[in-house]
């Protein structure tokens, strides 16, 4: 996960590996208190995008600050609804 979040944020130098990993980390723990259970950072690429939306928020100091909190916050809203993602089991159709 971390050479992709590199590559999302045009990092090229192992400089910030540490702090990048920690966002990781918040990220991953950020979608679990909002429910999100299935946090498969290796083979799920909505939670990828998640994840690098909430690093790319937390990195530095973005320009688009408004717009990456908005886009997170809606990735993680979908998340947390999505019974793929959560323990609350199948719809009742």
């Amino acid at each position: 996960m971390l050479e992709l979040v590199k590559m999302a944020l045009r990092v090229s130098t192992d400089a910030y590996d540490a702090q990048l990993n920690m966002l990781i980390d918040a990220a991953a723990q950020d979608l679990g208190i909002a429910g999100v259970v299935n946090i498969d950072t290796a083979d799920d690429p909505i939670i990828q995008q998640a994840v690098c939306t909430y690093c790319a928020l937390n990195f530095g100091t973005p320009d688009d600050a408004d717009r990456l909190k908005k886009a997170y916050d809606e990735q993680k809203a979908q998340l947390s609804m999505h019974t793929g993602h959560t323990d609350w089991g199948e719809a009742d159709v």
